[in-house]
């Protein structure tokens, strides 16, 4: 059996969350490979909605084993009141999660140095979520950091000391003191906790799973465009948010990847810093904010907001291998009468390209085709068959340019307004 593996295709805040629900219940197994709490998943059932920062978008089936792969950042303080949380709403996650002994931990004053780092860089700053993330990977890679399994250890409290003085003397090169309040106290009250769940060799765990022939899917955070590597750098996250990852942050073998679900908004947005060549500043991307309500589930940053763009969607379908496209929040659209769609981008020689350049904050300009809306409110349809003409138009045009089948879209933020279409060939 294979791995399929569902990313984002834009800057994140897709909708990852909720396909993951959709998908879930024929699946024996939900895995994080990467990020940590500056991600947010939302999923919305039942009337209510659920935001998850670092727990597996499958932990409301009992069914399901939902991993915290080693790929993961993780904030104990964070997961405990995430956990807890659940618990209030009637979900034993504890009963069907696992994390692995590899993934890393953040402390409490990883998120400092992220704070005062991001403060020194002023008007050129990154954007980060402040969540600890970059620092911690950071850790990881100057091979310093601590990792779940380490709080099993009887030297875990030297371990952690040792780890924060060194953080104390970079706080100082900022000209700052490191000051955590109450959040050490805070910090080992979740390690506590953390020690009372399923600590397991995850690698171990996926790969006899695999063998076994269950059915794995695995979760990726953030966006491609976000990627450390292929995003744009450096307004990008700490960590491999492409296919690529799911190896690496689960220890699966490439030839284990199944299906790759690439999941889209039906228009673009961003948070933060960095590059967004159809970002719109007029009256027309405050339209889109407020009928997407395009707020950062875990900054409550308002998003930028912009048309599709499909060298960007072309670009991490390339990189992703991607098989499937799930499309997200088109009823946000409805009220336009014309629906604009970014094909190309007129670079300052004039030259015409679909291909991203080096830099995005390079000099160009994006190139449109104007798309008829459908002026249908959206939410009121259940099955395909009733979806709009214009809407199918948009849907085929998309398939055609980018080459890839679209299985499935989203007409509204519940769970049953998620329309599966039959997967077809794209010539």
């Amino acid at each position: 059996m294979a791995v399929d593996i569902l990313i984002g295709l834009q800057w994140g805040d897709e909708g990852k969350g909720k396909i993951v629900d959709v998908l879930a219940p024929t699946y024996d197994i939900v895995a994080r490979f990467q990020g940590g709490p500056n991600a947010g998943h939302t999923l919305e059932f039942e009337g209510t909605k659920h935001v998850l920062h670092q727990i597996p978008s499958g932990i409301f089936h009992p069914h399901i084993k939902n991993i915290i792969g080693n790929g993961v950042v993780l904030d104990p303080i964070v997961f405990r009141t995430e956990m807890l949380k659940l618990q209030e709403r009637g979900v034993d996650a504890a009963k069907n999660l696992y994390l692995s002994k590899k993934t890393q931990l953040i402390i409490p004053s990883h998120r400092v140095i992220d704070r005062v780092s991001e403060e020194a860089l002023g008007k050129e700053k990154i954007g980060s979520t402040l969540k600890g993330i970059g620092p911690t990977y950071q850790d990881k890679m100057g091979r310093v950091g601590l990792r779940v399994g380490d709080i099993i250890a009887p030297d875990f409290k030297d371990r952690y000391n040792k780890l924060r003085d060194r953080h104390r003397k970079i706080v100082e090169f900022y000209g700052q003191e490191l000051d955590l309040g109450e959040q050490e106290a805070l910090f080992f009250e979740a390690i506590d906790f953390l020690r009372t769940l399923k600590l397991v060799d995850s690698e171990y765990m996926i790969n006899t799973a695999i063998k076994n022939g269950e059915r794995i899917l695995a979760e990726g955070a953030q966006g491609s465009l976000l990627d450390i590597d292929f995003g744009t750098y450096p307004f990008v996250t700490s960590s491999t948010t492409l296919v690529a990852g799911a190896c690496t942050g689960l220890g699966v073998a490439p030839r284990h990847i199944g299906e790759v679900y690439g999941i889209f908004k039906a228009y673009c947005t961003r948070v933060g810093s960095g590059p967004f060549p159809t970002e719109l500043h007029d009256e027309v991307g405050e339209q889109i904010r407020k009928a997407g309500n395009e707020f950062g589930s875990t900054t409550g940053r308002a998003r930028r907001c912009g048309w599709i763009d499909l060298p960007v969607l072309k670009y991490s379908i390339m990189l992703n291998g991607v098989t499937q496209l799930n499309m997200m929040k088109a009823d946000v659209l409805t009220e336009f009468d014309t629906i604009r769609v970014c094909t190309h981008y007129k670079l300052a020689s004039g030259e015409i390209t679909d291909q991203l350049p080096h830099s995005l904050e390079e000099q160009f300009e994006p190139v449109y085709v104007d798309l008829p809306g459908w002026k249908v409110d959206l939410n009121k349809v259940e099955t395909v068959e009733d979806l709009p003409e214009a809407f199918v138009n948009y849907v085929t045009y998309l398939e055609e340019q980018l080459q890839v089948p679209v299985t499935i879209v989203s007409v509204g933020p519940d769970r049953k307004s998620t329309l599966k279409r039959e997967q077809e060939k794209v010539a």
